[in-house]
């Protein structure tokens, strides 16, 4: 007779009831958020052609998608916006009857109890497309600060629950902190791009955005993709600046690194499951190539990396879908 080893796995997994009932990873909607581009006009839905499935809407029409969102039970959005025009400082970003300003409004008005964060940074705001002041072709760090809590406090003063500085400038976490108290907010939380890197995965996302950079690139601020000792002192800066959530940016490419943060600093943790890594997904799903259960699969594993919260193009589709 066979001697059989007295583990058995395939006991617990013949069954979707044992199979649910013991699993380790369970990513439910509410740890998702949808990011949502907003433009101004009326009336408007314009697909991005490099995004299956995601629009460029004007407010009445993003005012849709955050219902939606709240009903399928999402965390929240996070709002990016296009602005009618563009100038070397970016100064649109700070407007009071900005697109993000005017969408915040509307959303906390019409679809209330729903967490609405905000994208802090000028690359879509710069008729040059860097996310700061520029002097020649360089990025200058400390003058930028300035601009960026200026649309912290812009976005606060709309009514928005959290801020998400995506810059990557050195000290934008104090400054935008220290802006945020001054101005009365000092229940506004922090969600940090601590650790954002020179990826290769954005380019659909700068075709939503309008945020492509018109000359050069952003590697003299954002992070090089072979670094995981600099992510880790990056959101540990960040930590200490005041930023309540620490984000990852790409989230597959770097789980490793997701992992790291979240066990040596113990902090929450978001990731950034980000257009490229989507819109790959995505495109073979289109040709039949893989499965529409790969992309819950990517954002469990992301979950199960360690991060608490998950910022998808799909997470209506993944609470849409049992």
């Amino acid at each position: 007779m066979t001697r059989f080893p007295t583990f058995r796995g395939r006991r617990l997994r013949g069954g979707e009831p044992l199979r649910s009932l013991v699993r380790e990873t369970r990513l439910s909607p509410a740890q998702l958020i949808l990011p949502l581009f907003a433009v101004p006009g009326t009336g408007v839905r314009t697909p991005v052609v490099s995004m299956p499935g995601v629009f460029r809407t004007s407010v009445d029409e993003l005012i849709r998608d955050a219902r939606e969102a709240r009903e399928l039970g999402l965390g929240g959005v996070l709002l990016f916006g296009l602005p009618r025009t563009k100038d070397a400082a970016g100064t649109e970003a700070w407007a009071k009857d900005g697109v993000v300003q005017n969408a915040v409004r509307a959303v906390k008005a019409e679809v209330p109890g729903l967490l609405v964060v905000t994208d802090v940074c000028l690359c879509g705001y710069t008729d040059h497309g860097h996310c700061g002041v520029l002097e020649g072709d360089r990025v200058l760090n400390d003058p930028t600060l300035e601009s960026l809590a200026r649309v912290a406090v812009s976005h606060a003063e709309a009514g928005v629950d959290a801020v998400a500085p995506s810059d990557m400038m050195d000290g934008r976490v104090a400054a935008i902190r220290g802006a945020l108290s001054e101005g009365g907010f000092d229940e506004t939380p922090i969600l940090s791009y601590a650790v954002k890197y020179a990826s290769a995965f954005y380019g659909p996302f700068r075709d939503a955005a309008g945020s492509a950079p018109s000359h050069g690139d952003r590697r003299a601020y954002q992070m090089d993709p072979a670094n995981a000792e600099e992510a880790v002192r990056e959101a540990r800066a960040d930590l200490e600046e005041g930023a309540d959530v620490l984000m990852v940016k790409p989230a597959l490419a770097y789980l490793d690194v997701i992992r790291r943060i979240k066990d040596e600093l113990g902090a929450p943790v978001a990731a950034y499951h980000v257009s490229g890594e989507y819109s790959a997904i995505m495109a073979a799903i289109e040709r039949g190539w893989l499965e529409a259960a790969a992309m819950r699969e990517a954002l469990t594993s992301i979950h199960r990396a360690g991060a608490d919260i998950v910022i998808s193009y799909w997470a209506r589709e993944f609470a849409r879908r049992p």
